[in-house]
C-alpha cells in the first residue's frame, strides 16, 4: 500500500508541486488548505507523514504541530521561508522532525520526505552499529573506531555523537541536545555544545574545520550526514 502523505499549504502552487512530486514518487497525497482543515484531515487519514506549513489560515502550522504531538509521532516536514532561523529553531523544538526554506528544489523535497519514512520504519529496530566511511559506532559497547583504530572518547561526547548518527539528517538545535546529552535545555548553555562540538569533531573528522561528517546548520544547531547509498 502506497504511503500517505498530508499536505497542509494554502499556497495553491506550492502544494500542486508537492502533490505532484510526491505522486510520482509513488505516494498518496492529500491536501488541506488551512490549518484547522489539515487537522481534521490528520485525525480521519492517520497519513504516515506531514508537510506542514508554518504561516496558514484558521490555525499555524504550530498550533497544528502542537495538536498532532499531543498523541501522536507521525514525521512533521515543516515548510518555512528563507533564512528565517526563528521558525527553524521553534518549529524543530516544537516537535518537527525536518524542514525545508522555501523557495525549494523537487529532488530536495522527495529526498527529505524518503529519509523520515525511513527514520519511522527503523525506529522499532535501533542499530546496535553505525557505519559511515572510515568511522565506527558501536552503540552497545559505547565504541567509535577510525580505520579499525578506537577513539577515546568521554561520555558527553560520545552522547553527542550517538544521538546525531542514530538520526542521520536529522537537525537538532543547540537546546535539544543540551535536553538529550546534558539533560537540560537552560538558555545561554548553547555555547557548551558547541565547545564539545569542536572537540568532538578533532577527534572523528578528516579536516575538522572543513566538517563533513557533522555538518552545521548555521543559527540552528547540527546534524549528522546521511550516509550514500554505497555506505
Amino acid at each position: 500500500m502506497a504511503k500517505r502523505i498530508l499536505v497542509v499549504e494554502d499556497d495553491r502552487s506550492i502544494s500542486e508541486l508537492v502533490r505532484s512530486t510526491l505522486a510520482s514518487e509513488g505516494y498518496s497525497v492529500e491536501i488541506a488548505r488551512d490549518g484547522a482543515a489539515g487537522l481534521a484531515t490528520f485525525k480521519s487519514l492517520q497519513p504516515d507523514l506531514v508537510v506542514l506549513d508554518w504561516m496558514l489560515p484558521q490555525m499555524s502550522g504550530l498550533e497544528v504541530l502542537k495538536e498532532i504531538r499531543r498523541a501522536h509521532q507521525t514525521p512533521v516536514l515543516f515548510l518555512t521561508v528563507r533564512d528565517d532561523e526563528t521558525d527553524k529553531v521553534v518549529g524543530l523544538e516544537m516537535g518537527a522532525d525536518d524542514y525545508l526554506t522555501k523557495p525549494f528544489g523537487v529532488r530536495e523535497l522527495a529526498a527529505r520526505v524518503k529519509a523520515l519514512l525511513r527514520r519511522r520504519a527503523g525506529e522499532g529496530t535501533p542499530r546496535e552499529r553505525i557505519e559511515v566511511g572510515s568511522l565506527a559506532i558501536d552503540l552497545s559497547r559505547r565504541l567509535v573506531t577510525r580505520d579499525g583504530r578506537a577513539v577515546e572518547m568521554t561520555r558527553t561526547e560520545f552522547e553527542l555523537l550517538a544521538s546525531l548518527a542514530s538520526n542521520p539528517g536529522i537537525v537538532f538545535t543547540r537546546e535539544r541536545l543540551l535536553e538529550t546529552v546534558w539533560g537540560y535545555r537552560f538558555e545561554g548553555y548553547q555555547r557548551t555544545v558547541d565547545s564539545h562540538m569542536t572537540r568532538l569533531r578533532k577527534k572523528i573528522e578528516d579536516d575538522p574545520r572543513r566538517p563533513s561528517l557533522i555538518q552545521t546548520v548555521w543559527g540552528v544547531g547540527y546534524r549528522f550526514r546521511a550516509p550514500s547509498p554505497d555506505e
